[in-house]
């Protein structure tokens, strides 16, 4: 097990982004779900136990799906307010659109400090006290503005409304809080989950992949400066009209955001889930930035992408439709019939993690040894 292989592998068993199911009984929420169903017959669509990108549901007497999505950008509004707000907006966006729908709604809490102590921003904002002559030192309102404009500019670039939310000065913490929930409309015949479906299906990815969003890669410590992820405005709302005419298609069989740990965590938690392997050739992927490694193409969380699978024969239609939108696509991979996902760049294994990692690699995951 290299080191980029722990990286990820503990971000995909261990890290609690990707495991919420071990400290939240999802169990419970099923039952009372059940129960809820028998007063609304067939109103949930994909609930909180499916785990995929976002809950799709119908409102009785209305005709359609909706497709919603919460998410929360935190601990990044320490050192980049602006950019963390507005791509936690944008994630949530495009989970929605993951699923198979548009984005149209979105609801934000945002909770603060009182609004006239001072707050570091930058990336000493943690500690309290800058070191690096970099951070800025400003009121807690003047950041809550920060935020706010973030989420708003992310919210007009993608024509989504903003019809609500929550605000509180009571936090004390030096981490803010910034929430959104974003609702659309299910524009697919049914939904689009992340699970694999077909060995042989070609991996196509939609967007351009930078070396920002490096969260993972600085825990492993094989980066020594953090970067968030970057809001990508025009690129986001490029990527959904790209995302939107390959469903127009019909024949897109899996789709996922990438989010969190990238294009190694989409790609990993689809062929799991749907109890198929993947090969990919990371080599293939449109990148923005000269010399960027495989490593970070692998597992950074550069925002406005996804990937699709499709069958091979319906290739190059998917391809076709989506470049009328976008030049950013390729053909990256397959998925495979084995019981692990290999990433290659020009020809040499960069990481290849199993779907089943043996009691003892877990408990080394675990302990960080």
């Amino acid at each position: 097990m290299n080191t980029i292989e722990r990286a990820l592998m503990h971000g995909l068993f261990v890290h609690l982004h990707h495991n919420i199911d071990k400290v939240i009984d999802f169990k419970a929420f099923q039952d009372l779900n059940e129960r809820v169903d028998k007063v609304w017959p067939g109103a949930l669509v994909i609930g909180p136990e499916k785990n995929d990108d976002a809950a799709v549901f119908q409102v009785p007497g209305m005709d359609g799906y909706v497709v919603a999505k919460m998410e929360s950008h935190c601990s990044p509004c320490v050192p980049r307010p602006y950019d963390a707000a507005a791509t936690g907006a944008g994630g949530a966006m495009r989970d929605v659109v993951a699923m198979g729908g548009r984005p149209v709604f979105l609801l934000d809490f945002i909770g603060t400090r009182p609004l006239d102590q001072e707050v570091i921003v930058g990336p000493c904002g943690f500690a309290g006290k800058c070191t690096c002559g970099k951070c800025k030192v400003m009121t807690s309102q003047e950041r809550l503005n920060i935020m706010i404009k973030g989420l708003s500019d992310m919210c007009a670039a993608m024509d989504v409304f903003v019809v609500g939310g929550g605000f509180s000065t009571s936090f004390s913490d030096i981490v803010p809080a910034v929430v959104v929930s974003v609702f659309g409309k299910l524009v697919t015949e049914k939904p689009l989950t992340k699970p694999a479906k077909n060995v042989g299906d070609k991996i196509i990815i939609i967007g351009v992949t930078g070396n920002d969003g490096n969260d993972t890669l600085f825990r492993a410590g094989l980066v020594d400066e953090m970067r968030p992820a970057l809001a990508l405005f025009d690129e986001e709302r490029e990527a959904l009209e790209a995302a939107m005419a390959a469903f127009g298609t019909g024949k897109i069989n899996a789709c996922s955001d990438l989010g969190a740990a990238g294009i190694g965590a989409a790609i990993c938690e689809s062929a799991r889930y749907g109890g198929l392997g993947a090969k990919v050739d990371l080599s293939k992927a449109p990148v923005s930035v000269a010399g960027i490694t495989p490593q970070e193409i692998l597992i950074c969380e550069t925002q406005a992408r996804y990937v699709v699978q499709v069958s091979p024969e319906d290739v190059e239609e998917v391809v076709a439709a989506i470049r009328a939108k976008t030049e950013h696509v390729a053909v990256i991979g397959d998925v495979t019939s084995g019981e692990e996902e290999i990433f290659e760049y020009d020809a040499e294994v960069v990481a290849a993690v199993p779907n089943r990692p043996s009691e003892e690699v877990l408990r080394s995951l675990r302990s960080g040894e």
